[in-house]
Parts: structure tokens; sequence; C-alpha cells
């Protein structure tokens, strides 16, 4: 199997990069293809712009969003100064709200559909991140929220478009997520509530929802103060999950 595993920690040299190199060994030990998107090492940009809005203007978005999305103007006044906006809007005074969305469509980030042609290439994905306020560091949150775009992660039916939560139609085809989360706090934190939440806004709504069909989550708690006992099964346990990702 072709996995993709996400790394998003700024040392490379930390615990979470020796459990991301036993993870690596554990899937190439069972015959899988792994490759590391390392976000820092990479130097994505995860902050969302106006440019990634582009992904809102394929041809399955329904003309009367597009008309409320007023790409019209929003291309003029993109354009620059007052010569540069007096030309886009003569430009553009005879062309339909569908040309405009397919020029705007076209002018989709070329980093994301590298990022995404990455994505599309594996049948199974994985993420190894420590826990930041309870959720991904911003790194990785914004490569998810960048990159798992309409269009690529999901669709939306006119439901959808009405602002329906069932109106999203799943696009993802990958076999399996697998998430590796380190943490500060101990088990016994998480498990009053915080892991719960934690899952039912990442494990379901970012991974089973665009439709991911296995997603599974694994924790090493506490790492700051555990002691090299610990640490060593931790990582046994992570040349484990890639030996055993298949199954």
């Amino acid at each position: 199997m072709r996995v993709l595993t996400v790394f998003a920690h700024p040392d490379r040299h930390s615990f979470c990069g020796a459990v991301l190199d036993r993870f690596q060994d554990g899937l190439k030990a069972a015959g899988h293809d792994a490759e590391v998107a390392d976000l820092y090492a990479e130097r994505f940009n995860p902050v969302f712009t106006a440019l990634d809005s582009a992904f809102f203007a394929d041809e399955s978005v329904p003309e009367a969003v597009l008309e409320r999305m007023q790409l019209r103007d929003k291309v003029i006044q993109a354009a620059g100064g007052p010569l540069r906006r007096a030309i886009a809007r003569r430009w553009l005074r005879d062309r339909s709200v569908r040309d405009i969305a397919g020029m705007v469509f076209a002018r989709r980030p070329k980093d994301i559909l590298r990022e995404q042609a990455r994505v599309q290439a594996a049948e199974g994905l994985a993420f190894i991140a420590p826990v930041y306020w309870l959720g991904f560091p911003a790194i990785l949150k914004g490569w998810v929220e960048r990159v798992f775009t309409h269009g690529f992660a999901y669709r939306l039916t006119p439901e959808g478009w009405d602002g329906s939560i069932a109106g999203r139609i799943p696009l993802l085809h990958h076999k399996k997520a697998l998430l590796i989360s380190t943490t500060f706090f101990g088990q016994e934190v998480y498990d009053q509530g915080l892991k719960d939440s934690m899952e039912r806004l990442i494990d379901g709504w970012g991974f089973r929802y665009p439709g991911i069909r296995s997603v599974e989550h694994t924790y090493f708690w506490a790492v700051p103060s555990v002691g090299p006992e610990t640490r060593r099964r931790y990582l046994d346990e992570a040349y484990q999950l890639g030996r055993d990702y298949a199954k």
C-alpha cells in the first residue's frame, strides 16, 4: 500500500521525530511504499488566504451560489490600482458569472495542488504530531484546512449549499487514516472527556466525514515526564503500527 505520512513537529530530532522514524521502519518492513510530508522542513504555509477560495469556484457550484460570492467585484478589486480596476471592469463586463468562476478556479494555489496530488496518490494516510491546545499544531490544522478543499475532499448537495450539515458528498477514497498523537499530560486527564471531544472534531469531522473508511487514533501519553522504559515501549508500538498498518 502507498502510505503518505504527514509529520508536524518543529524539531525533527524530537521524540515525535523518533516516532516517525520507527513508524516508517514498520511500514517499510511490511512492504509498504512510504512517503513523508514533513511540513516544517518543507516550509508549508498553513495560512488560508483569499486565493484558497478559488476551490469554491469549480463547475459543480450552483450559479446562484457563484452570484452570491460576488466574484466579479472580487476580481476587479484584486486587479490593483484604479486604472487596472477600470480595465478589469471593462474586460469582465460581458462575461458570465460561470466564465468568471472558471478564471478564478484556474488560479488555485499551486502549493495546494501539489499537496493534493500527494494525497490523491496515496491509498492510506498517517499523521504524526503533538497535541497543542487539544488539537493539531497550527501548521497541520492549516494543512487540513487548505488541502481538504471543496471539489477535492468533498462536494455539496443543494441542501448542503443551503446550510444542511447532511449535504456533504465525501470524495476521499483512502482505506485508512492513522493518527498518532504525543501528549504532555497523562491519559487520566484526557479520559475525563477531552479525548472524546478531540476525536469528535478531528477523527470524525476531519477524516471520516470526507469519506475515509477507517480512522484510528493512537496516543503516546505524557511524553515529557515518562521514563526511558515507557519511551522504548512507545517506539516499539510505533514500529508495530507501521507493520500492522494494512490489518
